[in-house]
């Protein structure tokens, strides 16, 4: 069974940063996309970042150039640096994975398409 164990968030001040990490475990898909997602409240989840088991990623235009999303294979653990926060990075941050091809391209920002998922972790920011 898989399972995903996300941590870091917290509250912040406008233009200041976070590191995310998710913690997964039970993984043993070859190859497989991993993702952050982050839902607001009275909106729907929306795609943040995605990263192939290549390495290739994909970011949303909200926050392509102020958000990077890494790996550490070693130690099975996925990462999202947030930089330059915005008040409307406030949400509920989720890390998902799903087995697919080896390129991110084949990985997709739409939250429903991943089977494991975290119980996520509250990024606030104040402006």
């Amino acid at each position: 069974q898989v399972q995903l164990v996300e941590s870091g968030g917290g509250s912040v001040q406008a233009g200041g940063s976070l590191r995310l990490s998710c913690a997964v475990s039970g993984h043993t898909y070859k190859d497989y996309c991993m993702g952050w997602f982050r839902q607001a409240p009275g909106k729907e989840h929306e795609g943040v970042a995605l990263i192939g088991s290549d390495g290739g990623t994909e970011y949303a235009d909200s926050v392509r150039g102020r958000f990077t999303i890494s790996k550490d294979n070693a130690k099975n653990t996925l990462f999202l640096q947030m930089h330059s926060l915005k008040s409307e990075d406030t949400a509920m941050y989720y890390c998902a994975a799903r087995p697919s091809g080896s390129s991110v391209v084949y990985c997709g920002m739409s939250y429903a398409m991943y089977m494991y998922r975290g119980q996520g972790t509250q990024v606030s920011v104040s402006s």
